[in-house]
């Protein structure tokens, strides 16, 4: 093998290839935020409507799709191709179907010719050559002909003369010697057929050669005709068989014709439609290599990246609508100076890469390179453990004025809020109407209204998630437009109707809620008409020991952000054992334990 130093070695010119490979995807055009947003707040829908109005005003983006259009009406072309093929291709075999029975008949009526001549010019003192002995035969055995016919009955005058010569043979054999009578022949003796000679084939003592010989000159005239006739006969049904051959071939060929023309007019007819199709498919593929969208039970649904995205955007705007006073920290709890070896998360934990654990995370799943999802660095253990739970009121009053949907955004930017700033943070999404449902984040975004408001429900929720909670910072935010409406009795059942009963459950629940430390509970009531809701919520507020805020839906995430920035932090050194729950000091960090994490974290 000649080394690459050699003089002799001649690298190949690649000029003629371009040095950056170009990218077709048509979502690389449109703007990444603008599409998570989208996609979460219209589905799939919207997006492709998206697509459709930046293409009016983006040339690279109508550029890719000409070309795309293009490509797929040359797929759909070479299809309508394949099938006309197809059909000149049934067209051929047809032609040569037809033009080989064309020749069979014609060979056949040649023959019939052929043997046409040679019956008019027969000589009845011989046998016929083979190809007549048939015709003539046959000829000979038609019931109609004339010797076949009986003979007819003798006159009156023939009757007479055989009576006179019987008599007069009675007489001379009167007078006469007796003789001997001579036996008649044996019937039913065979007779060899015509036989060759010297001279050919002859007529001989067969049965034809007798009927021949039989014959009279005029029934040897008549028979000479008949064969005629039945050779005429025989030609007539090859050419009629010949024509009607002909006629189903034509009408199968203008069928063909037709349906070809059919397919062609139909094929043009749906390119548009394939290509829009196409078009669909290829948005869609786009939408899910990128984890936007996934596909289940036959529909195409938002996936948990997508939503992740919508709310770390979601967090940006509310952000900027802070008040300048209060800024979002990304980092809490005091340093410790103990790190730990966990799974990247963040893009910024990427200069504390365990390259070599990477590496062979990597190897072990059959990849070449490092990737994200198998990358492992060192992040430094806080001191601070968060609990935050966020509960929203979903009955069927929060769907007026675009209240849940308002709730669920402000959820969404609070829950990323939590993560950026505490990543180990055990995060609790609640929501309840006559029942308590936890949820994650695709869950959240897609929860739907439902019926009456069961917050005593929702606290004994609260008070389960957080009683054994070990966090040294436990937080709730509940988010309601009203009243309770609802609750469960003793039985497990649920009571509606009954505001007073309900308003009371919920003060039992939120005593027995009060009775965890270390909480900080916030309600949230999106602004009314009934001044009646407002003192409900004040009274739970004062129950739980938290505070109480009345705000419209526009503002609700501002004002959760506002709540949570405030939140105090307390530094705290790690110590070798975790502190008693009594303790008013917050227990020391340390690796997390997989029962304080939720909602994915």
């Amino acid at each position: 093998m000649m080394p690459p130093s050699s003089d002799g070695a001649v690298l190949p010119d690649c000029s003629q290839y371009p040095d950056d490979v170009v990218s077709e995807d048509l979502l690389d055009t449109l703007d990444r935020a603008e599409l998570v947003r989208v996609l979460a707040e219209q589905g799939v829908e919207g997006a492709r409507e998206l697509l459709r109005r930046r293409s009016e005003d983006d040339q690279e983006l109508k550029s890719r799709l000409d070309r795309l259009r293009e490509e797929f009406r040359r797929r759909a072309a070479r299809g309508v191709a394949r099938t006309l093929e197809e059909y000149d291709r049934r067209a051929e075999e047809l032609n040569l179907v037809t033009r080989r029975s064309d020749e069979e008949i014609a060979r056949q009526i040649a023959e019939l010719e052929e043997r046409l001549r040679q019956a008019r010019g027969i000589d009845w003192s011989a046998l016929p050559s083979g190809g007549l002995l048939e015709d003539v035969t046959s000829a000979l055995l038609i019931p109609e002909a004339s010797w076949n016919r009986p003979p007819r009955p003798p006159g009156l005058l023939a009757r007479l003369l055989a009576a006179l010569r019987r008599f007069a043979a009675w007489l001379s054999g009167l007078f006469r010697r007796r003789k001997v009578p001579t036996p008649p022949p044996a019937a039913g003796r065979r007779i060899p057929l015509a036989f060759l000679s010297a001279e050919g084939r002859t007529i001989g003592p067969s049965e034809l050669g007798t009927a021949i010989a039989s014959l009279s000159p005029s029934e040897r005239k008549e028979l000479s005709g008949r064969v005629e006739s039945s050779i005429r006969s025989r030609e007539r049904d090859l050419e009629r068989e010949a024509e009607e051959k002909r006629r189903s071939a034509d009408s199968q060929r203008r069928q063909l014709e037709a349906e070809k023309e059919e397919a062609r007019r139909r094929a043009e007819s749906d390119t548009d439609k394939k290509v829009r199709e196409a078009e669909r498919r290829r948005f869609e593929r786009e939408l899910k290599e990128r984890g936007f969208v996934a596909e289940k039970a036959g529909e195409l649904v938002v996936t948990y990246g997508l939503v992740q995205r919508f709310a770390k955007l979601l967090l940006e705007e509310t952000s900027r609508q802070l008040p300048g006073d209060v800024r979002l920290s990304l980092r809490g709890g005091g340093s410790t100076g103990v790190f730990e070896k966990a799974r990247l998360r963040r893009l910024e934990e990427i200069a504390h890469l365990d390259v070599p654990s990477s590496l062979l995370e990597a190897r072990l799943t059959g990849s070449r390179h490092i990737e994200e999802s198998t990358s492992y660095v060192f992040r430094e253990v806080t001191s601070e453990r968060v609990h935050v739970v966020l509960a929203f009121d979903r009955s069927g009053s929060m769907e007026e004025s675009g209240k849940l949907d308002a709730a669920k955004k402000a959820l969404l930017a609070l829950y990323v809020a939590v993560r950026r700033r505490y990543p180990d943070a055990t995060v609790d999404v609640l929501a309840f109407d006559n029942t308590v449902a936890a949820l994650d984040l695709v869950e959240l975004w897609e929860c739907k209204a439902g019926a009456f408001t069961n917050t005593a429900e929702a606290l004994r929720a609260v008070h389960l998630l957080l009683r054994s909670s070990r966090a040294s910072r436990k937080e709730l935010y509940l988010i309601t437009d009203g009243l309770p409406e609802a609750f469960t009795d003793e039985d497990g059942s649920v009571r509606s109707g009954q505001l007073d009963i309900a308003q009371e459950h919920a003060l039992e629940r939120a005593r027995e809620l009060a009775t965890v430390g270390l909480l900080r509970s916030t309600i949230i009531l999106l602004k009314s008409d009934h001044p009646e809701y407002e003192v409900a919520a004040r009274e739970l507020a004062r129950t739980l020991g938290g505070e109480m805020v009345v705000t419209e839906p526009r503002h609700l995430g501002v004002e959760l952000l506002v709540r949570w920035a405030h939140g105090s932090e307390v530094e705290r050194r790690p110590a070798a054992a975790p502190s008693p729950p009594a303790a008013p000091r917050p227990v020391a960090g340390g690796r997390r334990r997989k029962g304080d994490r939720r909602m994915g974290g």
